[in-house]
């Protein structure tokens, strides 16, 4: 997993002159272009890391060579913890990698960093998400968690643009998608009143700005728990409409993984007609039909009436379009 590569790829910087990507790849197990991947992305990430050209060259920190993390300072180790909550590896693996890195780092620096690993959430996607990758506006956010400063944020709401400062309480990914969950500050220290918590898409987060201004979360601030009550919000709107259907038993899965946490099997053994029994959930009539009409050859909608009269609207508006062939349609007269 990536992110444990770093930090292995990282102690052994510490305790060498230098090190060559060819030497790297031998100790992790991985090929040379994996190993120099790493090694950029450690300075990316903002360890003080450079290569050198030419017979004897490699990579090395700056400042020579150190046996354990105290050189790094606490930016640098924020930066690393960053790039770890943002790694898309297997969730235990992530969570090891970040235990071993917030044991080795100086006592003075692990207040910030573990206040950006509880506020960091990687969670299961809402069926099918845009591909996107944590962006620089996610890393700024989770620095102003860390410094506990407010933000400046313009934003592309569903009115338009606006502008607001608030307090960034927790940054989490759905699937490819980064969520920011914010509330404005309730008093002069910037105490975070999360009476106001708002849920915002970082994707259309215009800029955002740490302000000099103090800003964190109250005392008892459950981060992971306000995550799971804002999912569990928008799984009651994008689920306000429920269909069940009879699925072919070798198709449950598919129908559930392009679905997601929309899709739930109600029986496990298969019925009378062979096929089992799957509810699914989407926020409107004729969304749940659309995405049903392609599952027809092994899945019936039994209920409820509404969601069978859409899929059968959609059936005839889709027949009646391609009734001709198109030249058919282009010389029919009239």
């Amino acid at each position: 997993m990536r992110a444990d590569r770093l930090i292995q790829a990282l102690l052994l910087l510490q305790g060498r002159v230098r090190i060559t990507a060819a030497e790297l790849a031998a100790e992790l197990e991985v090929s040379v272009p994996t190993a120099r991947r790493d090694l950029e992305a450690l300075a990316m990430s903002g360890v003080p890391i450079y290569p050198t050209r030419g017979r004897g060259g490699g990579w090395q920190l700056i400042g020579g060579a150190r046996t354990d993390l105290t050189g790094l300072t606490e930016g640098e180790v924020t930066s690393l913890l960053i790039a770890l909550t943002q790694s898309l590896g297997a969730e235990p693996e992530r969570i090891a990698a970040m235990r071993k890195l917030m044991r080795a780092v100086p006592e003075p620096f692990r207040e910030g960093a573990q206040r950006v690993a509880d506020a960091t959430v990687r969670d299961l996607p809402w069926g099918e998400v845009q591909s996107s990758s944590a962006s620089a506006t996610v890393s700024t956010l989770q620095r102003a968690i860390a410094r506990r400063r407010r933000v400046s944020i313009e934003y592309d709401g569903s009115g338009g643009a606006v502008s607001f400062e608030a307090v960034p309480l927790v940054v989490g990914a759905r699937g490819a998608r980064w969520y920011l969950l914010a509330a404005p500050p309730d008093t002069d220290a910037g105490v975070a009143d999360v009476e106001r918590l708002r849920t915002y898409r970082v994707d259309r987060i215009r800029s955002v700005v740490v302000l000099a201004d103090g800003g964190g979360a109250p005392d008892g601030f459950d981060a992971v728990g306000e995550w799971a009550r804002m999912v569990e919000r928008v799984e009651g709107l994008r689920g306000a409409v429920r269909a069940s259907a009879r699925v072919e038993p070798w198709a449950v899965r598919a129908l559930c993984d392009r679905f997601g946490a929309q899709a739930q099997m109600r029986e496990a053994e298969p019925d009378a007609s062979g096929r089992v029994l799957v509810e699914v959930r989407a926020h409107r009539v004729d969304a749940i039909a659309e995405q049903l009409a392609g599952w027809t050859s092994v899945a019936e909608v039994i209920g409820p009436a509404e969601v069978r009269s859409a899929l059968r609207a959609l059936g005839e508006r889709i027949v009646e379009q391609y009734r001709d062939g198109p030249q058919d349609r282009v010389n029919s007269p009239g």
